[in-house]
């Protein structure tokens, strides 16, 4: 049970990875250093002070950066491959009680696959903010993003189960959002 909550630790986290790269791995460091979270072997840093300065800062100029109209765009461009490359850190650090070709299979897989569908998603909802309203609506959309990617890192480390649901809800509504936006009349 263990190893089947550790996965619903990573893949959560590696979600809202998807909506903001540094939130999560911010949660995860104040967690491991707090005691709430036990870091896979090889991830201690991650639970350290300079780490968690690292991520406070980061997390602080991510989120300011997302409020500036068109660099929000253009933050979505490279935030793909780096929520991609934060969900395989967040998933591999948190997987246990497997081998370490199973638990990287797992953490590139499923780590990396939900951090991309999820900033996928994300990437679509603000292309059509900005093509709808000029950019006016990007704020509350970055508002919402900030919003998952607190919500679900907070769920991720104390309650998995919710967090790994909450990941199912919200990527059956983004594919069946882009999926009605793609086949909609033009």
């Amino acid at each position: 049970m263990e190893t089947v909550l550790s996965i619903f630790v990573g893949i959560s986290l590696s979600a809202a990875a998807g909506f903001r790269v540094f939130v999560p791995l911010l949660v995860m460091s104040i967690a491991a250093n707090t005691g709430h979270l036990s870091l896979t072997s090889g991830f201690e840093w991650i639970g350290t002070t300079p780490a968690l300065v690292a991520f406070s800062i980061a997390t602080l100029f991510e989120i300011l950066a997302y409020y500036i109209p068109f660099v929000d765009n253009l933050l979505d461009t490279i935030a793909t491959p780096a929520a991609v490359v934060a969900g395989v850190i967040l998933t591999a650090s948190t997987v246990t009680g497997l081998s370490p070709f199973l638990s990287w299979s797992l953490a590139i897989i499923a780590g990396g696959g939900i951090a991309a569908t999820v900033q996928s998603i994300t990437g679509v909802t603000r292309l059509a903010s900005t093509t709808t309203t000029g950019g006016v609506a990007n704020p509350a959309v970055s508002t919402a993003e900030l919003g998952g990617a607190t919500l679900l890192s907070g769920l991720a480390i104390f309650i998995p189960v919710a967090g790994i649901i909450l990941v199912g809800i919200i990527i059956v509504w983004g594919i069946g959002r882009i999926r009605r936006k793609s086949t909609a009349p033009h």
